[in-house]
């Protein structure tokens, strides 16, 4: 599901969004400025909906982890300021409220928001018309679907170390889309599960480096931001 950002209407959107779920316009900060993202309105109750469902035995049944903004998104950004962004091509992996990629997109990067999940999609599409001229959206799903060959020089993604058995399908992805030389950032709130894939990667063919972002809201739980790239 590849998609101009103004392709379809506004209306159309939120109409499809509506269906779906109850969304709502939010102001976050992004790259140093309020932005207006196109969010959940009940996150928690959709993640509650989910677990009853899966515990009803139902399948196919995603967690709806997109529905939220986390702090990892927010880490990201901030380390962003570090990075050289203009005119260069941008690729977000598990994209979820579009946080990171709308981040690269408002310092000049070309960016393609991605995520695995249709419904996020729905709003990402909606968040990016105020940068639509250096935004593409699009399906992706790890170690499923590629882009057409189509390779980039820095890779972002925020909460996507969360879950052991996606590592292998993440760096099928990471190859598959990283260009020569290229470097990935991938953000987490220092979770023991993301000290666990440092470990793991560190026996694959890609160098580490690991940053630490602090945040004003809670400065005492900083983000860690780990930098790949190939060898």
């Amino acid at each position: 599901m590849n998609s101009s950002t103004d392709s379809v209407s506004m209306e159309a959107l939120a109409a499809a969004a509506s269906e779906r779920f109850a969304w709502k316009w939010e102001t976050t900060p992004i790259a140093g400025r309020d932005f207006q993202l196109a969010v959940a309105a009940d996150p928690d109750g959709m993640l509650i909906d989910a677990c009853e469902r899966q515990d009803a035995g139902e399948q196919g049944v995603i967690d709806p982890f997109w529905a939220t903004t986390w702090r990892a998104a927010s880490g990201l950004d901030r380390y962003l300021d570090r990075v050289e962004l203009a005119g260069h091509r941008v690729l977000e992996l598990g994209c979820g409220t579009g946080h990171a990629g709308i981040a690269a997109a408002l310092r000049g990067a070309q960016v393609t928001l991605t995520d695995g999940v249709d419904d996020p999609l729905l709003l990402v599409r909606m968040s990016v018309r105020p940068v639509a001229e250096r935004c593409s959206v699009t399906r992706l799903r790890f170690g499923v679907d590629q882009l057409d060959e189509e390779r980039f020089p820095l890779i972002l993604g925020s909460d996507v170390t969360y879950l052991r058995q996606l590592w292998p399908e993440l760096l099928q992805c990471l190859d598959a889309h990283l260009a020569p030389g290229g470097e990935v950032l991938l953000s987490d709130p220092f979770r023991i599960i993301a000290n666990e894939f440092r470990e793991w990667i560190k026996d694959k063919p890609w160098s580490y480096k690991e940053h630490k972002i602090q945040l004003d809201d809670d400065p005492e739980h900083p983000i860690r931001v780990m930098r790949l790239a190939a060898k």
